[in-house]
């Protein structure tokens, strides 16, 4: 197997050449994801071959941890890096849908050295989360969410994939530990862009996430979700035709479905949007489930804990990110700022600091 590379540096076209199993002559590569991968270091190469490519790719994207010290830190606290790639190489098969090609995914257990090289998804499309997505994106968003839960729908408390947090386990308990204290750091940044009540709820919810996150656990069917469900971890092909590809798994867990359902459509959607909206969405959701087999989920439950689950994974990832992480790039500021509003507002249409346990 390919060595992994320190750094971007060390990727040249005879560790290339290995990865694809081909005579790679030259490579171009340019970062992207600026502000977007926060967790990590994003590169497209574009590849030249000794001969005819043939069925080969013309370019691959290259991942690797961030350059930040204390974002690589924080994505071994969480083990993050090494859920990524043990979800490529372990799972993804057995998902069945919406998964890129991956031709490497590898990591030094326990450490942040990792790199994952994958198909190079340029000719789709990426949707600004600032901008948000389109209903029809959204539609076909939940409707590979569905088919996503739907494959691991009640197979996932198994001592097989007890390496994969579950959301009462070791990793939420300690973002509950973390968020009363990096809490300030994020109302001193991004407190004056909630709405009304925001600032309250977000207090509250800062000293009560795992109470929260027992809550619904308790209640809701568990699948494997992928916890950073949002529009700029995913690329579109045809809308109508449901062609959605997922990235960035770094974040799995072992949990209820309505985590990610409610993250999707509560922050990667216009405001007003998502009001016109989600309760068809929702409905596709789990019309979705019921065609790929799953039974024992009531279309009353599924809005129900849709309604609850905004109240997790929005607002940790919010305040996480905007207490933890290096914003000195603007694009990250923003996307922070834009999450943190959507998120706490559909939190507090669905009931906010009343439905707290």
């Amino acid at each position: 197997m390919a060595s992994i590379p320190q750094t971007f540096s060390d990727v040249n076209s005879d560790w290339l050449s290995e990865v694809l199993q081909s005579n790679i002559t030259s490579f171009t590569s340019e970062k992207i994801g600026e502000g977007i991968g926060l967790m990590g270091d994003i590169y497209r190469v574009s590849l030249e071959y000794e001969t005819d490519a043939g069925n080969k790719p013309a370019s691959v994207v290259v991942k690797l941890p961030s350059s930040f010290e204390e974002n690589r830190q924080q994505g071994v606290a969480l083990g993050m890096f090494e859920a990524e790639v043990r979800f490529y190489d372990e799972l993804g098969s057995r998902t069945g849908t919406g998964l890129p090609d991956v031709y490497l995914a590898t990591i030094e257990s326990g450490t942040a050295e990792f790199v994952i090289v994958m198909e190079d998804l340029c000719d789709l499309t990426m949707v600004d989360q600032a901008a948000g997505m389109s209903y029809e994106q959204a539609l076909a968003a939940v409707k590979v969410l569905a088919r996503i839960h739907a494959a691991w729908w009640g197979k996932v408390q198994t001592e097989e994939l007890e390496w994969i947090p579950s959301m009462v386990g070791p990793r939420i308990e300690y973002v509950d530990q973390i968020l009363p204290q990096i809490y300030p750091v994020f109302a001193q940044t991004f407190e004056s862009g909630l709405p009304e009540g925001g600032a309250e709820l977000t207090q509250l919810f800062s000293q009560s996430y795992l109470k929260l996150n027992k809550a619904l656990a308790e209640r809701a069917p568990w699948t494997l979700a992928h916890q950073d469900y949002r529009v700029e971890n995913m690329l579109f092909g045809d809308a109508s035709k449901d062609e959605v590809v997922v990235i960035d798994w770094q974040g799995i867990g072992r949990g209820p479905g309505a985590y990610d359902l409610a993250y999707i459509i509560g922050g990667s959607m216009d405001t007003e949007l998502r009001r016109t909206h989600e309760r068809d969405l929702v409905a596709a959701y789990h019309a979705e489930l019921f065609a790929e087999g799953v039974s024992d989920y009531s279309a009353d439950a599924a809005w129900k804990y849709y309604g609850f689950a905004h109240l997790l994974g929005g607002l940790a990832t919010s305040i996480f990110a905007g207490g933890t992480l290096d914003l000195s790039n603007e694009r990250g500021k923003e996307l922070i700022s834009m999450m943190s509003n959507r998120h706490v507002t559909a939190a507090l249409d669905h009931g906010g600091i009343s439905q707290f346990p």
